[in-house]
């Protein structure tokens, strides 16, 4: 069962493992405590599942133009 985790939602697992161990981190530091540690496993998930489909975890062409979008209206 563990093998066949693994061979199937390989980059779920280490995307929440990661997101888990910073979340953890964060926790014991304190501020906001479940909060951020929801946020950060949640993203650790979110990107761990890009990777399962093959995406790039992090597109920042996509990050770039939303911001540029967002930000027209200040100009």
């Amino acid at each position: 069962m563990l093998n066949d985790l693994w061979e199937n939602h390989r980059g779920k697992l280490l995307g929440t493992g990661v997101g888990f161990f910073l979340g953890l981190l964060y926790l014991i530091v304190g501020f906001w405590d479940m909060l951020i540690f929801a946020f950060i496993l949640f993203i650790g998930y979110y990107m761990g599942k890009k990777l399962d489909r093959g995406e790039k975890p992090v597109q920042l062409d996509h990050l770039w133009q939303w911001l540029s979008e967002r930000w027209k209206m200040f100009r």
